[in-house]
């Protein structure tokens, strides 16, 4: 498996995060999902990633700068072909890593509270991300809960 940066000009990359959209939009309550089209991830402030098997897509994930010591997960999916490969982990990785590079100091993510979000919050939390205090936009509720992780530049990781 390999991990890099990935663009939108990737049709397996296009058709993963419309997939990944579509779905979250068909299992959260009207309002609650905040999964970014196609048009929202090209901005310049957001940078993909994605987990390879030969030339199979496994895994995206992207990072979003929110100030220039913020950054915010975004997008993280897997196909549904590879769960359980360890792609999803191995995308999260590359997210963070590349977070430590450019000094970003905590990590936050939103994202939903119902059971098909459990394998993802067990994820965040493997990397110790805890639940806290809404950020941005969102609003903690029945159906979102956030998540923050502090960062730090040697490459490990406080809460």
């Amino acid at each position: 498996m390999r991990v890099e940066s990935v663009t939108l000009d990737d049709m397996q990359v296009c058709e993963l995060l419309e997939l990944h959209q579509r779905d979250m939009h068909a299992i959260s309550p009207p309002g609650t999902s905040f999964a970014l089209d196609l048009s929202g991830l090209s901005r310049p402030d957001i940078s993909l990633f994605g987990a390879w098997d030969a030339d199979q897509l496994m895994a995206v994930g992207a990072l979003k700068r929110i100030t220039a010591t913020h950054a915010e997960i975004k997008s993280m999916r897997t196909h549904p072909a590879c769960l359980g490969k360890g792609a999803g982990e191995a995308v999260l990785g590359a997210v963070l890593e590349a977070a430590r590079r450019e000094g970003i100091l905590r990590v936050s993510l939103e994202t939903g509270t119902s059971p098909p979000f459990e394998p993802a919050v067990r994820l965040y939390a493997k990397h110790g991300f805890v639940a806290g205090e809404a950020f941005a936009n969102y609003a903690n509720g029945p159906h979102n809960q956030c998540y923050h992780l502090a960062v730090l530049s040697s490459g490990s990781a406080t809460t």
